[in-house]
């Protein structure tokens, strides 16, 4: 009788064995296939409902077209084409009043965006300029005869090799790079009034001391 059941427990553990080693086997050789798969021949996914459920996903487009001539919210549209220069011209004119406050702006947003192609001077010379074609000098009669409204739309819509800055810029802040770059051609090219004004300030410093 003990024979017996030895015969049977060694038989039911073999079994057992068998088993155990089949299902690794098969885990392997699924592993494997999942493994080697491809863009053509993609894994085979087990329980992908969780994945691919039904449900809306962050950030994915509504399905509803907006209204023809929708505006986002708290966004400003610039009304003028890159190649309409002309028309901002004769429409645009600098809202902000000529403050230190507006040139501090001007100069630090031009020191952002502008001094490394156009250099700290707007002369061309900015940083880029070894590994990239020289940007023209802003300093320039062409440039200087420009109305405010054209440098502003430049800024905006972007000119030849220059891109737009409307999306990193407020309005704004264009329009105090605008001012801030009207002072440095004036101080390229300054007016009899202007060095006059100069001196006598440098004279005020020197009593000061």
């Amino acid at each position: 009788m003990f024979i017996i059941m030895k015969k049977k427990s060694t038989v039911f553990l073999r079994n057992a064995m068998h088993k155990k080693l089949n299902i690794l086997i098969s885990f392997s050789l699924v592993s494997l296939c999942v493994a080697c798969s491809s863009a053509d021949k993609p894994a085979f996914e087990y329980m992908p409902d969780m994945m691919d459920q039904i449900s809306v996903k962050a950030q994915e487009a509504a399905p509803q077209t907006a209204v023809e001539g929708t505006v986002a919210r708290n966004v400003d549209v610039y009304p003028y084409a890159a190649d309409e220069r002309e028309r901002a011209k004769n429409a645009l004119n600098n809202p902000l009043p000529r403050t230190t406050e507006v040139f501090a702006r001007g100069k630090k947003a031009f020191e952002i965006y502008c001094v490394v192609c156009h250099g700290h001077s707007a002369e061309g010379d900015g940083t880029i300029v070894p590994k990239f074609p020289r940007p023209p000098s802003l300093l320039s009669d062409k440039i200087k005869s420009w109305e405010d409204g054209e440098i502003f739309h430049v800024i905006s819509t972007g000119q030849n090799l220059m891109p737009s800055y409307a999306s990193q810029t407020l309005p704004e802040e264009r329009w105090a790079i605008t001012h801030y770059l009207r002072a440095l051609q004036r101080a390229d090219d300054p007016k009899p009034s202007d060095v006059k004004r100069l001196e006598m300030h440098l004279k005020k410093l020197k009593q000061q001391q």
